[in-house]
C-alpha cells in the first residue's frame, strides 16, 4: 500500500526512523521489498532524478508497481530524492509518487523559500507531502554537489512557517557519498545533535530528515578492495549516532552508498570467484539476498522493524 510519508511520520515521530533507499532496477526493488517484509518495517523507496534517467522513468514505476501487487502486506511511501522544481511538478502531476523532496537548499535563503512555497502548494493540492533541505551537506549526490552549512535552527522554524513543507531535510554534520569525512587520526567524529535538538525545540512534533547517512562499513570496502576495488579512505555516519536521532524528532533516514556497496561487492567477488558464469541471474540472486540482508539489518538499527501491524493499525483510525 502506497501512503504519504507525511501519514508514516506521524506513526513514527520519537519514536523510530524511516529507511529511504533509493533503488534503480529491479533487483534492487525486489531486495528492498523482500528485506522490508523480513524485517516487518515501514519504508520509503526513493527514486532520484538521475534514476529516472537511467532508463526511463516508467520502467521504475512499473516495476514498483509491480512490487506492489508482490508484496501486498507492504506499506510505503514512494519519494522523489533531490529533485528540482520542474521535476517534483512532473512526479505531482504524474499521479504515482506520494512524496516528493525540492531541493533549493543551493538558493538563498528567501529563494529556497519561494521556490519551496511554490512545490507545496501544487503538491498539498494534489495530496502529495512535500520534503524541503535548509542548510547545505558535503559531498555529491547525482547532480547535487554541496559544501558543508549547517541548518540555523531560528532560519529552519521561519522556513517551515513560510513554506508550510510537511518535513525538512536538516544538515548536522553528514555528507553524501562513501567519503564523508576528513578527521584527524583516532579523533571521534561527532554530528551535531545541539542542531536537532534546538529545531525540536522550536518545532514541536516536525519532522526532520538525514540525507547522507551511510555507514559505509569498513568490512564491505575491505572486501570491494580484495576483490579488485580501489576504494580508499572511506568513512560514514556510525549507526549509534542514526539510532540517537530516530528518538529526536528524525522521522526519515536516507541510504543509499550503502546499497551500492552491497551491490559491488557481490559482482566483484562472483566475477572473481565464478569466472565461468556469464548467467546474469547466477549474479542477480545473490544480490537481491544481500541487498534485503542489509535493508532488514538497517531497519533493525533505525527501530523501524516490527512496526508494520502498528503502523497498519495506525492508518486505519
Amino acid at each position: 500500500m502506497i501512503v504519504t510519508t507525511a501519514q508514516l511520520f506521524k506513526c513514527a515521530y520519537g519514536k523510530y526512523a524511516i529507511g529511504a533507499y533509493n533503488i534503480n532496477n529491479l533487483e534492487q526493488t525486489v531486495g528492498l521489498f523482500r528485506g522490508n517484509m523480513e524485517s516487518k518495517a515501514p519504508f520509503i523507496v526513493q527514486i532520484s532524478q538521475g534514476a529516472r534517467k537511467y532508463t526511463d522513468k516508467r520502467f521504475l514505476e512499473a516495476i514498483i508497481r509491480a512490487a506492489e501487487q508482490v508484496f501486498p502486506e507492504a506499506i510505503f511511501a514512494v519519494h522523489l530524492d533531490h529533485g528540482d522544481e520542474a521535476t517534483c511538478y512532473d512526479c505531482i502531476d504524474s499521479g504515482f509518487y506520494s512524496s516528493v523532496m525540492i531541493d533549493a537548499s543551493h538558493e538563498p535563503f528567501e529563494k529556497n523559500i519561494e521556490i519551496t512555497k511554490r512545490v507545496v502548494d501544487r503538491a498539498h493540492a494534489k495530496g502529495l507531502s512535500v520534503e524541503a533541505e535548509l542548510g547545505q551537506l558535503g559531498g555529491v549526490e547525482e547532480h547535487v554537489v554541496g559544501t558543508v552549512k549547517l541548518t540555523n535552527p531560528a532560519e529552519a522554524k521561519e522556513f517551515v512557517q513560510r513554506t508550510g513543507c510537511d518535513s525538512l531535510a536538516v544538515a548536522i554534520g553528514t555528507s553524501h557519498g562513501a567519503f564523508k569525512f576528513k578527521a584527524e587520526p583516532g579523533k571521534k567524529l561527532a554530528l551535531h545533535f545541539e542542531v536537532v535538538a534546538e529545531i525540536q525545540k522550536l518545532l514541536p512534533g516536525f519532522p526532520m530528515v538525514l540525507h547522507g547517512s551511510s555507514s559505509v562499513p569498513k568490512s564491505e570496502v575491505d572486501r570491494i578492495n580484495a576483490a579488485g576495488g580501489k576504494i580508499q579512505d572511506s568513512s560514514g555516519v556510525p549507526e549509534a549516532d542514526l539510532a540517537k536521532a530516530g528518538k529526536m524528532g528524525v522521522c526519515k533516514v536516507n541510504i543509499d552508498t550503502d546499497g551500492r556497496l552491497v551491490w559491488t561487492r557481490v559482482h566483484r567477488e562472483l566475477f572473481r570467484d565464478m569466472p565461468e558464469k556469464f548467467d546474469l541471474r547466477d549474479f542477480g540472486k545473490p544480490f537481491i539476498a544481500e541487498y534485503a540482508k542489509m535493508i532488514a539489518s538497517k531497519n533493525q538499527m533505525l527501530g523501524s522493524a516490527g512496526r508494520l501491524d502498528e503502523v497498519r493499525a495506525a492508518l486505519k483510525t
